[in-house]
């Protein structure tokens, strides 16, 4: 990501955006970096290994792991994207990023935001036919099935975003404004622009909608089957074992709608909202599901657990459980 290191001069470049992490708090960056780095540390980490232990043991090639490995991968990404221009800000007050570079970034974080909702309807249908399906789920959920709901997840994407940043091209910026976050994000950089930003700004909320709220629905109504199944299971001990599977999709799905829906309104409908709370819901936004997706899966998912204790006492030793 190209970041202009030229911060100290009262007047901003006006080919270039300036960047925001906490305002009113630029004396005490190199504090704040602290818990920010190892929150991406923590993030970076958890997701690699996460990864790393599905790849190596055999017992984890199922169609369950093979879901919140796509997780992983896409909250490694996510992680990725926005990691130059945040630590840019913290560590070399490296607070302005070109019109270009930041529309880059754009498209990456609302790309593999995108993705992650995709992935997250994607472990829903998963657990909705090892529920609701229990017989039928080998059958259908096959390798290569997986392989095809992956690529339908990525066509989806760059049907609906190719759009978009031919949208952006055309699009002239206001430059020399300063944003409201430590990344580029299109409500925030869409407020700036000199012709009318009609076709873009409707896009923008037309995917937000369409895309994440459908996403959502789905992933709604999935559970709404997925529980009247489990209460027509006679035992309670079984109940509690069918629902103890969507645990940890449950808690992902919501560290990743209640951010994401949070944000988007405070941007679109509150426009009088504080710039420190846009700063910390966009922070909050961009590290929540990196760093709890691992650790939810890793506490509460047991073959997990055991696969990365065994990973890291083994030395080496990857061998099939």
């Amino acid at each position: 990501m190209v970041i202009s290191n030229n911060t100290t001069s009262s007047s901003i470049t006006p080919s270039n955006f300036l960047l925001t992490v906490f305002p009113g708090l630029e004396v005490g960056h190199v504090w704040i970096s602290i818990p920010v780095c190892c929150f991406y540390t923590i993030a970076l980490l958890g997701n690699s290994m996460i990864l790393f232990v599905i790849i190596v043991r055999k017992n984890l090639h199922k169609p369950m792991y093979y879901f919140l490995s796509m997780l992983s991968s896409v909250d490694l990404c996510l992680t990725v994207s926005t990691l130059p221009t945040v630590l840019g800000v913290l560590w070399f007050h490296a607070r302005e990023i070109s019109i270009q570079a930041c529309l880059i970034q754009m498209v990456f974080v609302h790309a593999f935001s995108f993705l992650e909702s995709s992935v997250l309807v994607a472990m829903a249908f998963d657990r909705f036919m090892a529920i609701c399906n229990p017989l039928q789920y080998v059958i259908i959920l096959t390798d290569m099935i997986i392989i095809v709901i992956g690529l339908v997840i990525c066509m989806r994407l760059i049907i609906f975003m190719f759009p978009m940043a031919l949208a952006l091209k055309s699009v002239s910026f206001h430059g020399g404004q300063e944003l409201s976050h430590p990344f580029c994000y299109h409500p925030d950089i869409i407020k700036h622009t000199l012709s009318n930003p009609w076709f873009s700004s409707f896009w923008g909320m037309f995917l937000q909608l369409y895309l994440n709220g459908i996403d959502l629905l789905f992933i709604l109504f999935s559970y709404v089957l997925i529980l009247r199944t489990i209460l027509s299971i006679l035992t309670p001990q079984k109940q509690r074992k069918a629902l103890s599977t969507c645990v940890c999709h449950i808690c992902a799905v919501t560290v990743f709608y209640v951010p994401m829906i949070s944000l988007s309104l405070t941007h679109r409908l509150l426009s009088s909202t504080p710039r420190a709370v846009c700063s910390s819901l966009a922070n909050i936004y961009l590290l929540l599901p990196p760093i709890l997706n691992p650790i939810i899966y890793s506490l509460n998912t047991k073959t997990i657990r055991q696969a990365m204790l065994q990973v890291i006492l083994s030395k080496g030793s990857w061998g099939p459980l």
